[in-house]
């Protein structure tokens, strides 16, 4: 009982913080870059901060903190219902489906809001085909899932490199390249409002879920045993958890390590897998892409790509997490 309660005060402690962090991180995020804003010049309704505030820091620290906490929730559903610690977006084609999608973007539509769009339906597209495929066999366990996902990876991967070979090299390659490396940059808060929406709702259900995502890290025999139709469910909560990181990688571009980081971190740091590691889980993913995007913007006289550092700061934290758990 004692015990218990010590790991509970452990955990609410740990969401406290991560919390705090992930606030403090957006509230930093919301000053820093190339021109200097001010508490002070913001409050007293200079024209030019309240511009650059609005329609550049805001949209950036909304996206870091919000977006962040969706791929690091959507990694622990997808190692949790896989019972793959390597499990990721990845795994049914998601993230190349979304970059074919940019590529087809970028050469024969224009504007930001269109290559967003986009990347969603590449995104979607190859999820659904993976989900078809899957379905033409008699497995119950989830297998022929990764294995239509990888045949759909590879058909994307064979999509976009075509379409690099019709871009442009100086122009539409480059711009594809530069999406494709992951960034926060000229994300506009009014173009994206779907799918800020559309990641709200899929959060929400997936919390409202966590009871059967937890059931269905079990053996399937003994989550049918207790109740769950295990098929059906997996297939619903894979549905959804793509479509928010869908949502997400079709504003920022791919943006490596966060959904396979962020669920270990969580689970090594709470030793256990439920609702609060879930929720952990998402702060930290937060926290890695806010603080991954400001080093982004403002280690160099150019904007470098955000999954450079998100990587830089995930693989050391992983590295320590995985030595930290073999120690004890």
């Amino acid at each position: 009982m004692e015990r218990s309660m010590i790991s509970k005060v452990k955990t609410n402690l740990y969401i406290i913080i991560g919390s705090i962090l992930l606030l403090l991180l957006t509230i930093a995020s919301l000053f820093i870059g190339k021109y200097p804003l001010t508490l002070s010049g913001i409050l007293s309704g200079d024209p030019m901060q309240w511009n650059v505030f609005l329609t550049l820091r805001a949209s950036r620290a909304v996206i870091g903190a919000s977006g962040g906490f969706v791929l690091g929730v959507a990694g622990f559903v997808y190692q949790t219902i896989f019972r793959n610690p390597l499990a990721s977006p990845d795994i049914i084609g998601v993230s190349s489906g979304a970059s074919a999608g940019a590529a087809f973007g970028i050469l024969f539509l224009s504007g930001t809001f269109a290559i967003t769009a986009s990347a969603f339906a590449g995104a979607v597209c190859c999820v659904i085909l993976a989900l078809s495929l899957s379905s033409l066999t008699e497995d119950k366990d989830g297998k022929s899932i990764v294995l239509a996902g990888i045949a759909v990876h590879s058909l994307a991967q064979t999509i976009l490199i075509v379409l690099k070979l019709l871009a442009d090299p100086e122009k539409q390659l480059a711009s594809i390249e530069y999406w494709i490396m992951g960034s926060l940059n000229e994300i506009n808060l009014y173009s994206i409002r779907f799918n800020i929406v559309l990641c709200i709702i899929c959060m929400i259900c997936l919390f409202l879920l966590y009871r059967q995502i937890i059931l269905l890290s079990l053996d399937d025999h003994e989550g049918r045993m207790l109740g769950v139709d295990v098929r059906r469910m997996r297939l619903l909560v894979l549905i959804i958890a793509t479509l928010a990181t869908a949502s997400v990688i079709s504003m920022t571009g791919l943006i490596s390590f966060i959904a396979l980081l962020a669920p270990h971190g969580a689970r090594m740091l709470l030793k256990s897998n439920r609702i609060s590691t879930m929720l952990t889980s998402g702060l930290i993913g937060g926290c890695l892409l806010t603080l991954g995007d400001i080093l982004a913007r403002s280690i160099a006289s150019t904007e470098l790509p955000v999954s450079i550092f998100t990587s830089l700061i995930g693989a050391p934290v992983l590295i320590y997490l995985c030595l930290r758990r073999k120690s004890s």
